[in-house]
């Protein structure tokens, strides 16, 4: 079959088996360099015998953290992701990474194990503690990088949908079209309470600490063991559509949840941290507007300043250096976003958005490379990859 790239209102429909196993490999790449020592900025990972569960394992952060742990680290992963198969139509991205992985781990002999399902159930709960017991005995590191628009809770049987709103008032920003480059206005209605409590559900701190119980009552994660949460701030100007918004509110919880979770794992001398990461273009991110502006022109200043990174330098970074020294704010949250909310760099930032106007074109930021970035992720865009050739939707 042909797969062709196929976007509708800014979200793209297909994924490319071929490239998603480009993406994959290119970052397993960027890692096994980098265990070579050559850059001071990523220095060798620490590769004794480690046991790692990634709760949403197939795209994004919790991919690379995959990688980072397991082909960097050497360390046997099980993973849990909810990804579309391939029937007639292509798999979801997530579906062909995580092959494409499983693949890449066994060549090299590192144990790697994957769970497809909803990780919000309790279900799927169960089959991964079976699993550890079985396989594993024991984690040490549990990573929750579950991103979701729906969540069921398990003891009432509620679906609770996310939204992106702000919170409050309406809110008026200028974005752009990813696809003309043209900047234009963009309005957001206010959440209703409800919208708001939904996405807080969804998207909170609940869920993490329900793993935590489940993995604590079933007596499989190790002495001493530590969990990372991802979340995310970003600049003043994004504050209004996302960290003072109903998905701010959802990343404060989650942050808020660490107290509690440490109190509860602290039984097993367990740690809980939250990663606050770098602003990146992802399948959900790319469809927010303002972020897709805000991101191209932090991607021109941050390249300019050779300090760019993308998921699988951030991931590669908060493994070697910034969790084992436990760098942290005066919040407690590891700032994996330090380069990004570097006073010089939003300044600049700033400058450029002062100076874009509705109706004109984006030249200030390098909106290419966000294009790039989002096609990457689906596996397209690959300039070795020819595109009208057929390829196995069942084997990347």
């Amino acid at each position: 079959m042909v797969v062709k790239q196929k976007i509708l209102r800014n979200v793209c429909l297909t994924a490319h088996p071929k490239g998603c196993r480009e993406y994959v490999e290119n970052e397993i790449d960027f890692v096994e360099k980098s265990m070579k020592g050559s850059d001071e900025r990523y220095p060798k990972l620490d590769t004794k015998p480690m046991n790692v569960l990634i709760l949403g394992c197939s795209t994004g952060y919790g991919l690379s953290s995959r990688i980072v742990t397991g082909i960097g680290m050497k360390a046997k992963t099980l993973g849990v992701c909810f990804e579309r198969t391939p029937s007639s139509k292509p798999a979801t991205p997530g579906w062909y990474n995580t092959k494409v992985f499983e693949e890449e781990a066994e060549k090299r002999g590192i144990y790697a194990k994957t769970i497809n399902g909803d990780a919000f159930s309790d279900e799927v709960k169960k089959e991964v503690c079976e699993t550890i017991k079985r396989d594993l005995g024991k984690v040490d590191l549990v990573i929750y990088s579950l991103a979701s628009p729906v969540r069921t809770d398990p003891k009432t049987g509620i679906t609770y949908k996310s939204v992106l709103k702000p919170i409050g008032n309406s809110f008026t920003e200028l974005s752009v079209n990813s696809k003309t480059g043209i900047l234009e206005k963009a309005t957001f209605t206010a959440a209703t309470e409800e919208q708001a409590k939904a996405t807080v559900k969804v998207m909170g701190g609940e869920d993490w600490k329900l793993w935590m119980e489940t993995l604590l009552e079933n007596d499989v994660v190790s002495d001493g063991f530590k969990s990372v949460a991802y979340s995310y701030i970003g600049p003043k100007i994004t504050y209004p559509i996302y960290r003072e918004g109903t998905i701010g509110k959802a990343k404060e919880d989650l942050e808020s949840s660490v107290e509690e979770i440490n109190a509860l794992i602290s039984k097993k001398g367990g740690e809980a941290y939250i990663s606050v990461n770098k602003a990146l273009v992802t399948r959900a991110s790319a469809v927010i507007p303002v972020v897709p502006l805000y991101t191209a022109i932090l991607y021109k200043v941050m390249e300019d300043k050779g300090i760019h990174e993308n998921c699988i330098e951030q991931m590669y970074r908060l493994y070697s250096s910034k969790l084992p020294s436990k760098s942290t704010d005066e919040k407690g949250r590891i700032r994996l976003d330090d380069w990004e909310m570097r006073e010089d760099v939003q300044k600049e930032v700033e400058d450029i958005w002062k100076t874009l106007k509705e109706g004109e074109e984006l030249v200030q930021g390098d909106l290419e490379m966000f294009r790039t970035d989002y096609s990457h992720l689906h596996g397209f865009g690959y300039k070795n990859i020819d595109y009208s050739k057929d390829v196995d939707l069942e084997r990347p």
